[in-house]
């Protein structure tokens, strides 16, 4: 019997029979199996990937990174250049001007960048603009017979949509994953600025930020930037700046090169269940107003604390993150209407916002190992003001303590620091200064002697 058996597997294998290494037929009952490669077909060469080379300067030995180390050895600041490579991806939106949009963190520092089309051709590419506070940056090529993606609504996107994300991920070349989206609206994932993220499934790796998330159309929908994972690698969890996010940054790019955005002059949080429990409010959803400065153009529109917020310009606001995400996208002196609810009544006011006041402070004020260094007093998350680095002068003395743009400012020799105000004035550059920061979301410790 056991012969037979092995016989009649024999039999089955040499005529093909078996079906463990049979392949997917081309149609099943003459119909063809459906496939993402005729899209992929048009869709492909409007991905590009970019490299950039910039150049970094960083002490010998990591010793010499330490204030402490060098003064008490009394050893000489010693320091060495070194080129730094990095590697990302691009969508071409303007076949004829050859813009492409990407992500500023893929271009952030860079000496050159190089573009590298589907086709295999190269180009250098000049920066037309960065917002890192969304995280959009475009550039332009000179080139031929380029091909454009079609940019589409974003806020049409639904929870389960099917999406494809391409890039070049670890420097591979093109690459297409698939997937769909997971969630909406995601904020809080790891910096500071405006977030309003697409979550996906579609692996989204290393080297493919500033790349495309399409949907089954080929049409935009996302710019691939950021992933949630341990380990630096993918484990389903992907996010894509909105397209239409993405696109009025690039309108302001565009037409100035920076993003010059106006101000309210609130201070907002979410509308909890609680605080509608304690308004006796009915909704669920919007912005509570904490504060409203003097003299701002919330106060001239005549909006008080504890108004919330439930409408900007005829959309719905979710929350305060929202809110601030929607308010950021416009420019100084544009004119917003806002619908709010106050003692239980709504109300409609239109409101004309400000150029926001430039507030700084360069760091030699502060202490002499902090020349090079801007901080800027600026509105965070739930309408909390901070003091952040805003510049770092390369090769300055804030550079080569570790100082870099973005550094949120907790405390000053375990003084707190919120406001420009509460930062210490001229100390010597004999007197200890012990800078707790904010780096992403690592909290760091800086002692410079």
């Amino acid at each position: 019997m056991r012969r037979l058996t092995s016989f009649l597997i024999l039999v089955l294998a040499l005529t093909g029979v078996v079906p463990a290494a049979a392949q997917l037929p081309a149609a099943v009952d003459g119909e063809p199996l459906p496939s993402l490669a005729p899209m992929l077909e048009r869709t492909i060469p409007g991905v590009v990937n970019i490299a950039t080379r910039s150049r970094v300067v960083e002490p010998v030995s990591p010793l010499f990174d330490d204030p402490f180390f060098r003064h008490f050895f009394d050893v000489p600041e010693r320091q060495r250049e070194r080129e730094r490579q990095g590697l990302g991806s691009g969508v071409i939106v303007d076949a004829e001007a050859g813009t492409i949009l990407t992500n500023a963190h893929v271009i952030a520092r860079a000496d050159s960048i190089l573009v590298t089309l589907y086709d295999g051709r190269q180009y250098e590419a000049e920066v037309v603009g960065t917002d890192p506070a969304t995280d959009v940056a475009v550039i332009r090529i000179e080139a031929e017979d380029l091909h454009a993606l079609p940019l589409t609504d974003s806020d049409a996107l639904k929870v389960g949509d099917f999406v494809v994300a391409i890039g070049n991920p670890f420097g591979l070349g093109q690459t297409v994953t698939s997937g769909i989206v997971s969630a909406l609206g995601r904020s809080g994932i790891g910096g500071a600025g405006f977030e309003d993220f697409i979550q996906t499934d579609a692996s989204i790796n290393p080297g493919n930020s500033g790349g495309a998330l399409v949907n089954l159309r080929g049409e935009l929908v996302g710019i691939n930037t950021a992933i949630l994972a341990r380990g630096g690698g993918n484990i389903g969890i992907g996010f894509a700046i909105p397209s239409n996010m993405a696109s009025q940054i690039q309108e302001h790019l565009l037409a100035e090169g920076r993003v010059e955005r106006g101000a309210l002059g609130v201070g907002i949080q979410d509308l909890t269940p609680a605080l509608a429990q304690a308004f006796e409010l009915d909704i669920t959803r919007g912005a509570v107003i904490t504060r409203v400065d003097p003299g701002s153009a919330a106060a001239r529109a005549g909006l008080q604390a504890g108004d919330v917020v439930l409408r900007v310009d005829g959309q719905p606001v979710r929350s305060a993150g929202d809110l601030r995400n929607r308010l950021g996208l416009l420019r100084a002196g544009s004119e917003v209407a806002l619908d709010i609810l106050r003692d239980g009544r709504e109300r409609s006011i239109t409101a004309r916002l400000d150029r926001p006041e430039e507030r700084r402070v360069e760091g030699a004020a502060i202490h002499p190992r902090l020349e090079g260094v801007r901080l800027s007093e600026t509105t965070g998350r739930a309408g909390r003001l901070r003091v952040a680095v805003v510049a770092v002068e390369p090769q300055s003395a804030g550079a080569r303590v570790g100082l870099r743009p973005g550094d949120v400012l907790l405390a000053i020799n375990r003084q707190p620091i919120e406001r420009l105000a509460d930062l210490p004035q001229q100390l010597s550059a004999r007197q200890a200064l012990e800078i707790q920061l904010r780096r992403g979301n690592q909290t760091l410790y800086l002692t410079l002697r």
